[in-house]
């Protein structure tokens, strides 16, 4: 049965309980250690002043490919899944040095061609979990982002995110208009009623304007679609992030453990967290994917996809990663 979370935010909480995982303990003691597996397991993690964190520079690089290769950014693939299908998809990248965390919306209906799927929502990128797993859906985020590597997934039970959102008292947003949408169907069912204006929302309600796309009779709802929940979601994310950081980080660990499924092991998190004290909410950056959408026949079938620009992909990560200025020219 489907499951109707379809949050862009569920996701990113737990990529920044990650990084924090631990850092209660580490602040209290700014002792701890853990030691080499001499059997080659986990590496060392040490103490390190933040001095030597802060004195290094910002290294520029002179193509992508060399800064994917000597860079030291944690990179994280953020599912929201709706049954087996990835209904929200987000790259996020961490610099342990410059303590930025760069997010990257990447729409669910991507295009993206696989040899030997060749019917229409085939061809959208939210239909690769269901064929090949999160290592197909890893593969086709890297393929869209130049070749980044990506280190680690994490996909969240959308209970877990309502606990969280009521663990700091609700999260303040503007409602652009009234949203209204029933689905009896839907386990468990689904009722929308939020007032449009600037409110704070408890868990319930926070869920309910994420997982808002329209009205039921098609009318209601974001002039853009999805590229306009994206930005409701955004805008959502940036104020969770200013209220969570103001907020006791133990508390919102407790509530969200219970409902992340992550390859993040416990000594990666623990390491993620220590680089991370000091990060700041004006740290975050987010972004959607470049591109339009566009209407495409399939096999006779017209579907409406978002087709990603290549150049302007390049463009933001050469930002991201401080890569030299390169020319461009159009990609046909």
């Amino acid at each position: 049965m489907k499951t109707f979370w379809k949050v862009f935010i569920v996701s990113f909480i737990f990529f920044f309980i990650a990084i924090f995982l631990g850092s209660y303990s580490y602040i209290k003691s700014n002792k701890y250690r853990m030691e080499t597996n001499t059997s080659g397991g986990e590496p060392k993690i040490e103490e390190e002043s933040a001095l030597e964190e802060t004195s290094i520079k910002t290294k520029t690089y002179s193509s992508l490919s060399e800064a994917f290769k000597d860079n030291n950014r944690i990179n994280v693939i953020l599912l929201g899944m709706e049954d087996i299908r990835t209904d929200t998809i987000i790259f996020a990248t961490f610099d342990p040095l410059s303590k930025q965390v760069n997010a990257i919306s990447i729409p669910r209906d991507t295009y993206i061609h696989r040899k030997g799927y060749n019917y229409g929502e085939q061809r959208k990128i939210n239909a690769i979990y269901g064929d090949h797993g999160v290592e197909g859906v890893k593969k086709a985020v890297s393929h869209i982002l130049e070749g980044v590597p990506i280190h680690h997934y994490i996909m969240v039970d959308y209970k877990g995110v309502e606990n969280i959102i009521d663990s700091i008292g609700g999260v303040e947003v503007m409602v652009p208009f009234n949203m209204k949408y029933e689905d009896p169907t839907a386990n468990p069912p689904l009722k929308i009623d939020i007032k449009e204006g600037k409110q704070v929302l408890n868990g319930k309600k926070s869920l309910e304007f994420l997982r808002y796309r329209k009205g039921n009779n098609n009318k209601e709802g974001y002039i853009d679609g999805d590229l306009g929940r994206i930005k409701a979601q955004q805008q959502f994310l940036q104020s969770f992030v200013d209220k969570v950081l103001s907020y006791r980080l133990p508390v919102v660990i407790k509530k969200g453990l219970d409902y992340v499924k992550t390859d993040i092991k416990l000594w990666e998190g623990l390491s993620y967290s220590r680089k991370a004290l000091g990060i700041k909410s004006d740290d975050f950056t987010f972004n959607t994917l470049p591109g339009k959408a566009e209407l495409k026949s399939i096999n006779g079938k017209i579907l409406s996809y978002f087709i990603f620009d290549p150049v302007e992909v390049k463009k933001a990560l050469e930002e991201i990663y401080n890569v030299e200025k390169t020319s461009y020219k159009s990609i046909k």
